[in-house]
């Protein structure tokens, strides 16, 4: 596959994440009456799920932008494992939050290679 493909594919996927974070954190943010629910049924009060909202729009912000990817990716992936945490420990399905936490990584090795580099202690890919 060639780098211009490679690069398409990386922002493609981090578009198709931002859609979906954006709409999650913006649910938080508005306090939706589906998400004040979902909240309640775990346990949070509507001003920590506000909370939890900024802190997942601010983890967004950071993966986009290019420079602070790798970070903004680190803590989307531990936002998820927080939410798959929260799911199972309520007996909630955890299909969807496995499913972005793969999407989440597949991305970030395909926008960051060092981080795959790092990861699985492959040699230095040529740029």
């Amino acid at each position: 596959m060639s780098q211009k493909a490679i690069k398409i594919t990386g922002w493609t996927l981090t578009i198709v994440l931002a859609l979906v974070f954006t709409m999650s954190a913006f649910m938080k943010l508005t306090q939706n009456e589906t998400a004040l629910e979902q909240a309640s049924s775990i346990g949070l009060d509507a001003s920590t799920y506000q909370f939890i909202g900024i802190i997942e729009i601010i983890s967004l912000i950071l993966f986009i932008i290019p420079r602070t990817g790798v970070l903004g990716a680190m803590l989307l992936v531990a936002y998820l494992g927080g939410a798959i945490a929260t799911h199972l420990q309520h007996q909630q399905p955890i299909a969807m939050a496995v499913i972005f936490q793969t999407l989440l990584w597949i991305t970030a090795f395909i926008r960051f290679p060092e981080l795959k580099q790092r990861i699985f202690l492959t040699k230095k890919v040529q740029q």
